[in-house]
C-alpha cells in the first residue's frame, strides 16, 4: 500500500498559482494529521478553502492511493456553488504535464496522467456522489448541505476505498454541522479530527475592522469567529425599541422604497425610504449618517389580496413625486392571486403601473436568499459590533412593523430558520423588510476561494 501521507509542497512540479502560505499552527496540524475524517469550522477567509484545493490536487498528483485509479471530490451545497468555489482554482493549482487531456468542462473532471481524477459535486442532489468508490474528498460549507447527506450519501461512497473526507465551512446554528463537530471532538471511533481557527488569526486587521463596521455581534461571530450559536428566541434581536423607534419625517421627492411579502392573511406591504432621520423638535439629526427609514405599511388582517395590497399604497402614497422602487418576494408568494388574473408581481406591476407610471421600477432577484442570511442582514443593519445603527422605525406610522420586529421567534432547535407557526400574523412585514435589505445591504458573505490572507 502506498504511503498516505501528502506532502505539503510539491518542488518542482508547481504551477504559479501554488503561492507561498504562511500557516497558522492549527492549519498546519490540520493538513499533517493522520485522522480519516476532519472536521474544520473555522472563521470565514481563513484559508481552509484554499488548504481543500491544495489538498486535492496533491493527493492526486502524487498518486496518494492504494489504487491505481485514485479518485477525489469538492463538494458544496449546490452545482453552482461548487463550480465557483473550486473549478477555475483547481485547473490553475493542477500542472499541465499531470493531464492526461483537456478538463472536461461539462462534467467538471480534472484527469491525471495517473489515472486520477477530481471532480466538481454538487450536493443540491447528494446521489451524485453514490456509484463509484472515493479515495477522499472535500465537503465545503457543510453546515448548508442536507442533513442526511454525510450518513446517507457520502460516507458509504467512501467505505469501499476506506477514504478520508474533510468537512469544513462556517458554522450555521447549532444544526447536523454541530452535531458532527461534537462527534469529532470526542472521537470514540478514533477516525475523527477536529481543527478550528478565528479569521482574526489568518485576516488583516483592517479586514477583522472593516467587518465589524458591517455586522451585528451574533453574525460576526459566526462569520468570522467560528462560534456553533444557538439562535433560539427572537430572530431581530438587535432591535430595541427605544433605539430604533422615533418620529421620522417623510420626503415626497426622495426614492419610496415598497416591500412585498405575498399573503392573504394579513396582507401586508412595508413603506422605507433610506433618508436622514432628524429630531423634530430640534432638528439635530439623531444619527449622523443615512439610514434605513420605514415610514408605513399596509396591513390587512384578512381576506386581502394583492390588488387590495396596491390599492392601499395607492391611496396612501400616490402623491408622492419622486421614484419609487419595489422589493419582495422572488417566488411571488405562496399564497398566488392567479385566480384574478396573474402572478403576485404580475397583479403588483398592473396596479402601481396604472397609477405611478414610468416612476415605478422592481428589483426583485432570480431567487430568495436564504432566511439565515437576510435575518443577519436585518440585524446588522440594525446595529453593527461597532455600534452603528442604520434602520428605523417610526412606530405611529408602522405599529404592526414593530411587532413583527418584537414577536418574530426562531424555530427551536434550528439554526436561525424563522419559526412561521408561533404567531401567522407575524414575519410578513419584516420578511418583505429583509427582501429590501439583502438585496442593497447584504451581509458580506465572501465566497469560499483564495483569501487575500498575512503571507498568501
Amino acid at each position: 500500500m502506498k504511503k498516505n501521507t501528502p506532502d505539503f509542497d510539491l518542488p518542482g512540479m508547481l504551477t504559479s498559482r501554488w503561492s507561498k502560505l504562511r500557516h497558522h499552527p492549527e492549519q498546519s496540524r490540520l493538513w499533517n494529521h493522520p485522522a480519516r475524517f476532519n472536521v474544520n469550522p473555522a472563521g470565514r477567509r481563513s484559508g481552509k478553502t484554499e488548504l481543500a484545493k491544495r489538498k486535492l490536487v496533491n493527493y492526486a498528483v502524487q498518486g496518494l492511493s492504494a489504487f491505481d485509479d485514485p479518485r477525489y471530490f469538492a463538494a458544496a451545497p449546490t452545482y453552482n456553488q461548487a463550480k465557483r468555489i473550486y473549478w477555475d482554482d483547481l485547473k490553475r493549482l493542477t500542472p499541465k504535464w499531470f493531464l492526461a487531456k483537456p478538463p472536461s468542462e461539462s462534467d467538471l473532471i480534472i484527469t491525471g496522467v495517473n489515472g486520477a481524477i477530481i471532480q466538481v459535486i454538487g450536493m443540491d442532489k447528494p446521489e451524485r456522489i453514490e456509484g463509484s468508490p472515493w479515495d477522499g474528498g472535500i465537503l465545503d460549507e457543510f453546515g448548508n448541505m442536507k442533513k442526511d447527506a454525510w450518513a446517507k450519501n457520502v460516507r458509504p461512497a467512501l467505505s469501499d476505498r476506506k477514504g478520508w473526507c474533510d468537512l469544513i465551512g462556517v458554522p450555521e446554528g447549532r444544526n447536523h454541522y454541530y452535531d458532527l463537530a461534537k462527534e469529532a471532538q470526542e472521537n470514540k471511533s478514533g477516525e475523527w479530527g477536529y481543527f478550528w481557527w478565528v479569521s482574526a488569526d489568518i485576516l488583516d486587521p483592517k479586514e477583522i475592522t472593516a467587518a465589524k463596521e458591517d455586522l451585528d455581534e451574533l453574525t460576526f461571530q459566526q462569520e468570522y469567529e467560528a462560534s456553533f450559536l444557538n439562535f433560539e428566541g427572537r430572530a431581530y434581536y438587535a432591535y430595541i425599541d427605544q433605539t430604533h423607534n422615533a418620529r421620522i419625517d417623510y420626503d415626497p421627492q426622495q426614492p419610496l422604497i415598497f416591500t412585498f411579502d405575498f399573503n392573504v392573511a394579513p396582507g401586508t406591504a412595508g413603506v422605507l425610504q433610506e433618508k436622514a432621520v432628524y429630531d423634530l423638535r430640534t432638528k439635530m439629526p439623531l444619527i449622523g449618517e443615512t439610514v434605513t427609514a420605514i415610514i408605513g405599511e399596509v396591513f390587512i388582517p384578512r381576506n386581502s389580496n394583492t390588488p387590495m395590497v396596491c390599492k392601499k399604497l395607492i391611496n396612501d402614497w400616490g402623491r408622492h413625486r419622486g421614484d419609487i422602487i419595489c422589493y419582495g418576494d422572488a417566488t411571488g408568494g405562496a399564497n398566488k392571486s392567479s385566480a384574478i388574473g396573474g402572478s403576485d408581481w404580475d397583479l403588483v406591476k398592473q396596479e402601481l403601473r396604472r397609477h405611478f407610471g414610468d416612476k415605478i421600477s422592481f428589483r426583485v432577484p432570480a431567487a430568495n436568499p436564504s432566511e439565515r442570511d437576510r435575518v443577519n442582514a436585518v440585524n446588522s443593519r440594525f446595529k453593527t459590533i461597532s455600534g452603528k445603527i442604520r434602520l428605523m422605525i417610526d412606530p405611529r406610522k408602522a405599529p404592526h412593523m414593530v411587532k413583527d420586529f418584537e414577536g418574530v421567534q426562531c424555530v427551536k432547535g434550528g439554526s436561525g430558520e424563522i419559526d412561521k407557526k408561533v404567531s401567522p400574523e407575524l414575519t410578513h412585514l419584516s420578511d418583505g423588510v429583509g427582501y429590501y435589505i439583502h438585496k442593497e445591504f447584504p451581509v458580506r458573505k465572501i465566497e469560499a476561494g483564495m483569501a487575500t490572507v498575512r503571507g498568501l
